[in-house]
């Protein structure tokens, strides 16, 4: 309906492929809901989706004004935009029609400073401001998200109702819940999107070592996800591998369209926010980092090419030793290992964002409740996993659980399932196969659970060049040692010796 008198529940600007789905996804939940996009177009196409899409309660506006006073008060404005600018310059147009107890939520993968500063700004004309992370893609936004709203409360309470039906649902309710406080939100769903980043990493070398060492085609690798997807793996991102594999080229009509595919991934900077935040925070996510790397070592697809050339051996091609490596290795106990070093690999990908979420609601005082993330997480996301409604419950078991990787359901997974995860790490090693993913999440469980590590030494180290001094593991306080004037009187004992 292009026009009408009764005023919408709520409205959405910027309506490209998400804004666009997530209001039809409002519609279709009985909420009547105004949209507007500069581009008027989209306003037609959206309008033109709704009719088709069951003659949903929604109407298009042309200008900022006429779309905002087509909201009853208290107005709820979700924003859809690009990052950074963009979403300044949409709530400037839209702001100068609001009134003080109006809402702004944005809906987009924003730095959380950037909310921080809004909600400060739009506290000044009488606003409240929500930053809310939705994950789903395109098909969550239609038909059920995941959603992260952090901010005002009350703004939250003004929604609830819409929200807590437009989001995916699970058997313990809707996959919402306020977040907390400032960004707390945007920084929740960033952390969810670094999760990702590992995630995607860890099953791209399951694929690797399947593919290379265990000489699987792509008609295997379907059957071999396709029953991952019915066990402990069971998740959004096994799945959709699964289909991928099924899926042929059809510009030529040969083989699979996966092998067509240029090698060289993209990204859009949460990955990178969530290395740096842990980075800042002082909290270990090699994991997560060691996917961000390997996204940047795609990208050097002319210059691994060239390297192919001279980093191999005289006369031998990549992937030659595979060879000799394939003949002796057993197909079926192969994937079963890939199986069990994808799974204890990804528990500690998922250790290392929840551990960053408490590190930052600890310094921001949101008091993050991880067992109500891990419930959020479970359905609409891109996350989404079996093995979420586990974490859940652990974090309810102990809520000052400092790693997940301890709570005694994960560690008897991860003891019982290292001897195949070392074996696939070893033998991708062997093979000059690289599994960043998995040795980062193996170096993390072997570092972790060690009681003595060699940084006694690091410690020495920094303390001979820079002073910085030492703990003893014998006495309390601080001691600094000079040890080259001790290192030159040994050596001159030596000598006297002799």
């Amino acid at each position: 309906m292009e026009a009408s008198t009764t005023l919408s529940r709520i409205g959405l600007a910027g309506l490209a492929v998400m804004g666009q789905n997530l209001a039809l996804n409002i519609g279709e939940k009985g909420f009547p809901i105004s949209v507007y996009n500069r581009t008027t177009s989209k306003v037609d196409e959206t309008i033109e989706r709704a009719k088709r899409e069951g003659d949903l309660p929604l109407t298009g506006h042309y200008t900022p004004r006429d779309f905002v006073l087509s909201i009853q008060r208290p107005r709820s404005v979700i924003i859809l935009v690009k990052a950074g600018s963009p979403v300044d310059q949409t709530i400037s147009a839209l702001t100068q029609f609001m009134e003080p107890g109006d809402t702004i939520i944005d809906g987009g993968n924003e730095w959380y400073e950037n909310t921080e500063r809004r909600i400060h700004e739009v506290s000044e004309k009488g606003l409240l401001y929500l930053g809310m992370g939705v994950s789903g893609g395109e098909e969550g936004a239609r038909f059920g998200p995941s959603l992260m709203p952090g901010g005002s409360y009350e703004a939250y309470k003004n929604v609830e109702d819409i929200v807590k039906k437009v989001a995916a649902q699970v058997e313990d309710g809707p996959c919402v819940t306020f977040i907390g406080e400032g960004g707390a939100g945007n920084f929740v769903k960033m952390v969810h999107n670094g999760i990702e980043y590992g995630d995607m990493q860890l099953i791209s070398e399951a694929y690797d070592v399947l593919k290379v060492v265990g000489g699987l085609s792509n008609e295997e690798l379907c059957e071999v996800f396709t029953e991952w997807n019915n066990g402990e793996l069971e998740s959004f991102l096994v799945e959709i591998t699964a289909d991928i594999f099924r899926v042929k080229d059809e510009i030529t009509g040969e083989g699979e369209l996966v092998d067509k595919i240029l090698d060289k991934t993209g990204m859009k900077g949460t990955g990178k926010w969530t290395v740096q935040q842990a980075a800042e925070l002082s909290v270990a996510a090699p994991t997560i980092a060691a996917s961000l790397d390997g996204r940047y070592l795609s990208g050097l697809k002319d210059e691994r090419e060239n390297a192919a050339k001279v980093l191999w051996e005289a006369g031998m091609r990549e992937g030659e030793e595979v060879e000799a490596i394939r003949s002796k290795v057993d197909k079926k106990r192969l994937i079963d290992d890939v199986r069990q070093a994808l799974y204890v690999s990804k528990i500690c990908s998922y250790a290392q964002g929840m551990n960053l979420l408490r590190a930052k609601s600890l310094e921001k005082n949101w008091d993050l409740n991880l067992g109500e993330l891990a419930r959020i997480w479970k359905g609409g996301c891109i996350i989404r996993a079996v093995f979420l409604d586990r974490i859940k419950k652990a974090y309810q078991r102990n809520p000052g659980l400092p790693n997940l990787i301890v709570d005694p359901e994960f560690a008897r997974e991860m003891v019982q399932r290292q001897a195949a995860w070392r074996r696939v790490v070893g033998l991708a090693v062997q093979a000059g196969i690289s599994t960043p993913g998995m040795c980062a999440s193996l170096g993390y469980f072997d570092t972790y659970r060690r009681k003595s590590l060699p940084a006694n030494l690091v410690q020495a180290q920094r303390d001979y060049f820079g002073a910085h001094t030492y703990e003893r593991i014998d006495r309390s306080g601080a001691f600094h040692t000079e040890w080259a004037k001790l290192a030159r009187q040994s050596k001159a004992g030596v000598g006297s010796l002799n």
